[in-house]
């Protein structure tokens, strides 16, 4: 075929005729847009791949070396078509070795973050690990072997701790018997947990023959009796008169610093929290705040504790203030924060009287003024 240069015409025969200077083929067009198309995808693959990697990782990581690590953590109970939050995305981590109590009023998430932990519920959503177990991807028989040979725990409530039928001893041994240890190591593991905890004397009584303190003694030998990484303990002194309170918390810290079990109690009584180098709070099914004591001396040599109380500021950035801080100043809705060298200024958003500030919008005006209303973090 011949064709004359810039004219647009074509001579001679064939198939096809070219004109010069004509578009390229649809063809051509439609595959590069393919190939375009083709390239966003995988980048948005990639992208989006390398966005849960980097969650996986999170979530690996925070309280990789935690006794207990949760994690967001949330449980939703719905009835008559009305949900219940009862934990509210989560956070807490707790060292191997510690002992630590769990306060708040009722109905604050505490009794819910127990049974998860004890693997007696499951998370809604969240994650949740204790000793390197995810108890959010545990099967039922997973969970068997979890609560049998990971966890302990003691109940509020003296009956549901111990057999009845059974004396003291024989409440010890019969987990390990689920769990086939043998029989002599058995006996001699039960009377030694007995003795620890001071209830030794009473190993060939039967639950009714003990006083309260006694068989919250003999329940913690019970719960202890596979050797578990975590004890957790329920209101242990919630029915059992102050003197005798101390006896049992006694025996939680026997087990603590005898047996380097893990433990984690919730409870109301001051006593007892008051006693812990660490206290969680939780408040409408978040931790609110963390009560850390340490030792020291006065200037005359005696023992001491000093006591701070720190909100705790969990990993979304979310911080709860006090109530008894929040309500005498006003706060309410929203907020202002304001940026130190060394501190976080929180001031409540408030009208400002003529020419110290925009109405409604908080924003700085007579720095005495501001500092009457507001409160620094």
């Amino acid at each position: 075929m011949d064709a004359t240069p810039g004219n647009g015409k074509t001579t001679g025969s064939g198939n096809a005729a070219v004109r010069a200077g004509a578009s390229p083929a649809p063809a051509a067009s439609t595959a590069q847009a393919a190939s375009t198309a083709q390239a966003a995808s995988t980048a948005q693959a990639a992208g989006i791949a390398e966005l849960g990697a980097e969650f996986e990782r999170s979530r690996t990581s925070y309280g990789a070396d935690a006794m207990i690590a949760c994690d967001r953590l949330v449980r939703i109970y719905a009835a008559d078509g009305i949900e219940v939050q009862a934990l509210q995305g989560l956070d807490l981590l707790i060292a191997e070795g510690e002992l630590t109590a769990v306060v708040g009023a009722s109905g604050s998430g505490k009794s819910t973050l127990m049974n998860i932990l004890a693997g007696l519920d499951a998370p809604t959503a969240g994650s949740v690990r204790v000793a390197g177990n995810d108890l959010a991807a545990m099967s039922v028989s997973d969970r068997v072997a979890y609560r049998r040979h990971t966890v302990g725990f003691v109940w509020q409530q003296t009956a549901r701790n111990l057999l009845p039928y059974l004396t003291a001893r024989q409440n010890v041994v019969m987990p390990m018997r689920f769990s086939g240890v043998p029989r002599r190591k058995r006996r001699s593991r039960a009377m030694e947990l007995l003795e620890i905890l001071g209830v030794g004397h009473c190993a060939e009584r039967r639950p009714a023959q003990l006083s309260g303190g006694e068989q919250q003694r003999t329940a913690i030998a019970t719960a202890l009796a596979n050797e578990p990484e975590l004890l957790l303990a329920d209101e242990p002194t919630g029915e059992l008169d102050s003197a005798t309170a101390r006896d049992v918390f006694g025996a939680l810290q026997s087990a603590n610093a005898r047996l380097g079990v893990t433990v984690l109690v919730v409870t109301h009584d001051p006593a007892v929290s008051g006693q812990v180098r660490r206290t969680i709070a939780i408040r409408d099914g978040r931790t609110a705040s963390e009560t850390l004591r340490r030792a020291g001396a006065d200037e005359a040599g005696n023992a001491t504790q000093h006591a701070v109380e720190y909100a705790v500021l969990d990993r979304a950035g979310r911080l709860q203030l006090p109530r008894e801080m929040v309500e005498p100043l006003g706060m309410r809705d929203r907020v202002r924060l304001e940026a130190e060298p060394d501190h976080i200024g929180v001031w409540p958003d408030e009208p400002q009287p003529p020419g110290t500030g925009e109405p409604g919008t908080g924003e700085p005006g007579a720095r005495p003024g501001r500092h009457a209303a507001g409160g620094e973090a």
